[in-house]
């Protein structure tokens, strides 16, 4: 079974119509949580990822993906994806 950290990375993309829906989601490279409505940019298919507000990069995470949107778990993946 793979770590929250690593295993979380497959709710990244794909997620525009569940992560609309969600009341918050967190960017595991800058580690700022917010809500989804400050997301105003997606690449460029109908579906997603997201873009981060902040840092601009895709690589953010929604509450519906199951996974609890923390410091730790963002700081986990960070470390993971980005080191």
């Amino acid at each position: 079974m793979l770590p929250d950290y690593i295993a979380a990375h497959k709710s990244t993309s794909n997620h525009k119509n569940t992560l609309e829906k969600d009341s918050t989601c967190g960017c595991f490279h800058c580690l700022k949580i917010v809500h989804p409505r400050e997301i105003t940019q997606w690449i460029s298919d109908k579906t997603g990822p997201a873009l981060c507000p902040f840092c601009g990069i895709d690589a953010v995470l929604g509450e519906s993906s199951g996974y609890p949107i923390t410091q730790n778990l963002l700081q986990q993946m960070e470390k993971y994806w980005f080191h």
